[in-house]
């Protein structure tokens, strides 16, 4: 194998005390002589994902030790959005992302660890160590903690939670019951795991694999089986194979590779916090990752699946249905990916994918019956968004992919939120929440009450939501986020009032404010100074230094 990056810290007599610190660890010196193999897992006790975490960190670990390897585990902290939202914790959470990144590399580097297996599962540590992994440059698997199932309620039906948000509007709405209520409460997680519709994170561990850094089955397997401790167990084993191999993720992550996680996005219909997380990845990979190329993209790829809560179907169905691997097959067959991309198994996709098939046509269509001839999500123009806004295209109802109506203005998420509830906003309104961006909120927080309350209120089919802040996978409707420029940056969204014009066309790719142009800079030009909301913290050092989502929203 050669010199490798641990030598610095346990090869010659100057190195001595480095030694009795590994040794004051437990290691032997056979142990010390080995590679040394991080693994980087996010466990807690307060993240359904990331709950069982350490049984599949201590499988991938039982793999290096099998094929040769000393593995050592390090923490990595991890915020579960779904905890988060709603309130100030969820301004911390795509901050996270970059928190994550940084420590990742700092514990690599001091360490001086010869080769990693990265252990996330939910939204932002996926790419926070997919960020981290580009950058550091040394051998680096992925294996997640996987989706959890779906509940299921008296009558047989199968939710996620996504439900649970849209079941405060319902109850809210006097749709349903206080019984239905807790029933859902009840049933909508019941095992660990990632939540189990094609949320942020399932999409993440879904593009891991696409991007090739990770193996078949590790954004679908679910947490509960025993085929998810073997997964890991394989990853274990492949590191030792890549360090020998001196394959690194800058050999995987390449220009295609990107423009095929792209792809699979579309044909998959994944969470719209997809385009501020790959574009951040690519940056690290010396990549360009735009929205221009999304949506060039997303202009010739079908899109294949609609799973919860763009459709019926959820991440355990997917799996059945053939995963990941069947979902490029049916790309593959229509020529839409670059297949002859090398990947963590040491193969090239093609090769990877060519006993692959799909099993069950009603999750993952054919490539000649789409559900729509264009993919799951669309980048949107205009006068409101000059440098674009995204939206979940695969999850707007037809009546709603083409609509003008009259604004109605919040300045944060809470307000709108209890207006929603409180019967204010009404059918043919289009919500307008501004502030929220990457500076303005600071953080970008989700949106997901907001859109699940107005779902669960039965409005999604009447009113479109519109944010300089971003939204959930679970979000539903035309919810249309990333409006950039901010309003903190003195974009068009910061001048809109109530009652102004808004004309949106989701098919052609506009989002419009309906006045004239001079109005338009004389609004502009009249705008005060942003005043942070936030002036001490992480929080405060973060909003100086972050982009626009536009940018994937890295901090510079």
């Amino acid at each position: 194998m050669g010199n490798i990056s641990s030598d610095r810290i346990k090869t010659g007599s100057a190195r001595m005390p480095h030694r009795a610190l590994l040794k004051a660890c437990g290691l032997t010196d056979a142990e010390i002589a080995r590679p040394i193999i991080g693994v980087a897992c996010a466990q807690s006790d307060i993240v359904p994902g990331h709950i069982h975490l350490g049984t599949v960190a201590r499988a991938a670990m039982d793999g290096v030790l099998s094929a040769g390897g000393t593995p050592v585990r390090f923490p990595v902290i991890g915020v579960c959005d779904g905890i988060a939202m709603n309130h100030e914790g969820m301004n911390y959470s795509l901050a996270t992302r970059e928190l994550i990144a940084d420590s990742v590399e700092s514990m690599t580097i001091s360490h001086a660890i010869d080769a990693l297996v990265c252990v996330p599962n939910c939204d932002k540590i996926v790419p926070g160590m997919l960020m981290a992994a580009a950058r550091l440059n040394i051998p680096t698997i992925f294996v997640s903690g996987g989706p959890m199932l779906s509940g299921r309620l008296r009558d047989g039906s199968r939710i996620s939670l996504s439900k649970t948000f849209e079941a405060v509007g319902a109850l809210a709405a006097g749709r349903i019951s206080e019984e239905e209520f807790l029933e859902i409460e009840n049933a909508s997680c019941p095992t660990c795991g990632s939540c189990s519709g094609m949320y942020t994170a399932n999409s993440m561990n879904c593009l891991c694999e696409a991007l090739g850094m990770a193996l078949a089955g590790n954004g679908t397997v679910p947490a509960p089986f025993a085929e998810r401790v073997r997964l890991a167990k394989s990853a274990g084993v492949k590191i030792m194979e890549l360090l020998e191999r001196g394959l690194r993720p800058l050999d995987i992550m390449t220009e295609s590779a990107f423009r095929n996680a792209l792809t699979v996005d579309m044909a998959v219909g994944c969470s719209t916090n997809s385009m501020l997380h790959l574009p951040a990845i690519a940056r690290e990979a010396g990549v360009t990752l735009d929205l221009e190329v999304a949506n060039e993209i997303s202009g010739r790829t079908p899109n294949l699946c609609r799973l919860a809560p763009a459709g019926p179907h959820h991440m355990e169905d997917l799996h059945y249905a053939g995963g990941v691997p069947a979902i490029m097959k049916e790309l593959e067959g229509l020529g839409l990916l670059d297949t002859s991309r090398v990947t963590v198994t040491g193969k090239t996709m093609a090769e990877n994918i060519r006993e692959a098939c799909n099993l069950d046509d009603s999750v993952v269509r054919r490539g000649d019956n789409p559900y729509s001839p264009t993919g799951g999500i669309k980048v949107l123009r205009g006068s409101l968004a000059p440098l674009g806004a995204v939206v979940k295209k695969s999850a707007v109802a037809p009546s709603m992919m083409r609509r003008e109506g009259a604004a109605r203005v919040f300045e944060c998420e809470e307000t709108a939120y209890e207006a929603i509830l409180g019967g204010v906003v009404q059918p043919g309104d289009v919500v307008v929440i501004r502030y929220c961006g990457p500076k303005g909120g600071p953080g970008m927080p989700e949106m997901l009450s907001p859109t699940s309350a107005l779902a669960g209120m039965g409005l999604d089919g009447e009113v479109a939501l519109i944010t300089d802040g971003r939204f959930s996978g679970a979000s539903r409707g035309a919810s249309i986020g990333h409006a950039c420029p901010e309003a903190a940056a003195g974009g068009p969204i910061a001048i809109v009032r109530d009652g102004d014009r808004i004309k949106i066309d989701i098919e052609a790719g506009s989002l419009d404010l309906l006045l004239p142009r001079e109005e338009i800079e004389r609004r502009l030009s009249e705008l005060p100074p942003f005043e942070p909301r936030v002036r001490t913290g992480y929080l405060a050092r973060y909003a100086r230094m972050v982009t626009g989502a536009e940018k994937g929203a890295v901090v510079e």
